[in-house]
């Protein structure tokens, strides 16, 4: 048995008394030492074949995905560590593993990461997301992809520690995106099933004992959300699916936020919005694209110094992928204070290709993001490049492509809260017309360099590997 497998099922049978992994749950290590994997490798999953010369609607190494999880990676200055999750594997079988590690920026080096769970599942959108109390506690949130399996939170039993852990709470939730509100407390953004996709937001102080779900939005068959925080407000921006379209429709741009940790929910304009919201035509709309016949991808959100919201997104001209669907356009939404000015910035060549946006100061934003054409044109990713815009996103240019000629496609370049300049964007690659290795990577601000994660591990530390400078 390969030596992953052998120190889990080890760890197993130690914590919590079992003599098979079917007895044993992965979610009950947390209440004991993590087991350590040999090496970072990420989850390869795809998403319904097509039939055609692309093989699926979206596909590849998604350790990082989906775009609906934030954060994934935050900073923690207190410790100069880079704390980070990602759906992981084992060595010998493509099945999710809930992984936690960091990037120490003191001596360059990521430790070896931990497995937290065994999801029972390749589905990529199971991934962790990650949450950091004011004490240095980190929370974990595994999730599911609707009701067919159980989401896990999670909690270190000491603070910026990843060896040990307790399991708080069983339940259910999809696409949780946590944020710590300092003196507040946890409040979690998540989906829930019940006859569509339904956005709802829920609060605990220590994310043990966890409010009543409030419901936020469900138009027609429901929405996908991203968010972010800033200070102590929480903004979300969304789309939706108009109802006897399928859940492959998706349009329109609206935005909310909260100032409150999720008491009371407002427009863009501070107007206070009556929910959930059940008309596609509402306060929180913030761009039309229905009448168009647009399709609208979620990406990120990011806020200018005094908080206005600035929204990424792709709009498509269907779902498959394919040249038959250009022109997809990545696109900025960036409240003036008074109306959402909206600039494309380049074309990409699949639903799902992703970019992070960085907004650096009063002027500066940049965007890592996968919108070269890859090894796999037309499937999800590509190569992975820097833009910059120096007026607000009127203008912008591609100031460095980071991978050339790479074998596979990558994908879901994410940026972590507090992002440090030399930790600014964590990503993994995979073919993305059939299963394959999936290997992960890591940039800094400017690009000087693409590292990559150790994919063999056998010391508690290890440096990461430069593969393009």
């Amino acid at each position: 048995m390969r030596r992953l497998l052998s120190t889990i099922l080890i760890c197993v049978m130690t914590v919590a008394g079992a003599d098979s992994i079917a007895e044993a749950p992965y979610a009950k290590l947390a209440h004991g030492v993590l087991p350590a994997a040999d090496g970072f490798r990420g989850i390869w999953y795809a998403n319904q074949p097509s039939g055609d010369e692309y093989k699926f609607k979206y596909s590849g190494g998604l350790a990082t995905y989906p775009q609906q999880h934030h954060p994934i990676a935050i900073y923690a200055k207190a410790v100069d560590k880079t704390f980070f999750v990602y759906g992981g594997r084992y060595a010998d079988r493509n099945r999710l593993l809930h992984m936690v590690s960091y990037y120490d920026h003191q001596t360059r080096q990521v430790a070896r990461p931990r497995v937290l769970l065994d999801k029972q599942t390749d589905d990529a959108h199971d991934n962790p997301t990650l949450a950091m109390d004011d004490k240095g506690h980190l929370f974990i949130f595994s999730n599911s992809h609707g009701t067919g399996r159980p989401s896990y939170i999670h909690r270190s039993r000491k603070p910026y520690d990843i060896t040990s852990f307790e399991l708080l709470k069983k339940t259910n939730f999809s696409y949780g995106q946590p944020w710590h509100i300092p003196g507040e407390g946890l409040v979690l953004l998540h989906t829930l099933y019940k006859g569509g996709r339904q956005l709802h937001a829920t609060r605990s102080r220590d994310g043990r004992e966890w409010s009543k779900p409030t419901l936020l939005a469900k138009v027609a068959q429901g929405h996908y959300q991203v968010s972010w925080r800033h200070g102590k407000k929480i903004g979300t921006a969304f789309n939706y699916h108009p109802a006897n379209k399928g859940l492959n429709w998706r349009t329109n741009l609206y935005y909310m936020q909260t100032d409150d940790a999720g008491r009371t929910w407002l427009n863009v304009k501070g107007e206070k919005l009556d929910l959930p919201l059940a008309e596609s035509d509402n306060k929180a709309l913030a761009v039309e694209y229905e009448s168009k016949q647009r399709l609208v991808y979620m990406k990120d959100i990011q806020f200018t110094a005094d908080g206005r919201p600035v929204i990424l997104y792709m709009t498509s001209r269907g779902y498959r992928s394919g040249p038959q669907n250009n022109p997809r356009w990545f696109t900025t939404a960036r409240w003036t204070g008074s109306e959402w000015d909206v600039q494309q910035i380049t074309q990409g060549d699949n639903n799902y290709d992703f970019g992070s946006l960085y907004i650096e100061s009063a002027n500066q934003w940049r965007i890592i993001g996968t919108t070269e054409p890859g090894p796999q044109a037309f499937n999800t990713g590509g190569e992975m490049a820097i833009w910059l815009s120096n007026d607000q996103g009127q203008r912008w240019r591609k100031v460095k492509q980071l991978t050339h000629g790479s074998r596979f496609n990558h994908t879901y370049p994410r940026r972590p809260l507090n992002a440090h300049r030399d930790f600014y964007a964590l990503w993994a690659d995979g073919h993305g017309r059939e299963r394959s290795v999936s290997r992960l990577y890591f940039t800094d601000r400017e690009g000087s360099g693409v590292w990559q994660l150790p994919t063999e591990m056998s010391g508690p530390f290890a440096k990461p590997a430069i593969v393009n400078r």
